[in-house]
């Protein structure tokens, strides 16, 4: 027989009974209650993975499949690439800056013109 107290489940109200540290009735009004309280945190992340992946895909489809390629600045904006959003910079010796998205990145060459590469070693 659990203890009764006058704590109230943080998300649906009802009498709490069991531990005295207990916050919730049941692991379904745990899940309510903190997915409501990170709604807006988690909808920032959606968002920003969704353009992640679109960026990640657009470069995919333009390498068709190879090691490398080359697209220019149009191209990639024509498929909806936003060049704001990266995952991480390798830059190199001579200080070229390769943006990634996960394993695909591109280096701004001359002219609007972008050298495509897949990383190979990626995941250290």
């Amino acid at each position: 027989m659990g203890l009764k107290s006058d704590k109230l489940c943080l998300e649906c109200e009802t009498p709490l009974i069991g531990r005295v540290d207990k916050k919730f009735c049941n692991d379904m009004c745990r899940n309510s209650y903190n997915n409501l309280l990170n709604k807006d945190a988690n909808e920032y992340v959606r968002k920003v993975n969704v353009i992640l992946r679109k960026n990640r895909r657009i470069l995919s489809s333009l390498m068709n499949g190879s090691e490398k390629g080359k697209a220019t600045k149009e191209q990639l904006l024509l498929n909806g690439f936003n060049f704001y959003y990266y995952t991480n910079i390798y830059e190199t010796k001579q200080a070229k800056k390769y943006y990634f998205n996960y394993e695909l990145g591109y280096l701004e060459l001359e002219e609007e013109q972008y050298a495509l590469v897949k990383k190979q070693d990626y995941v250290k």
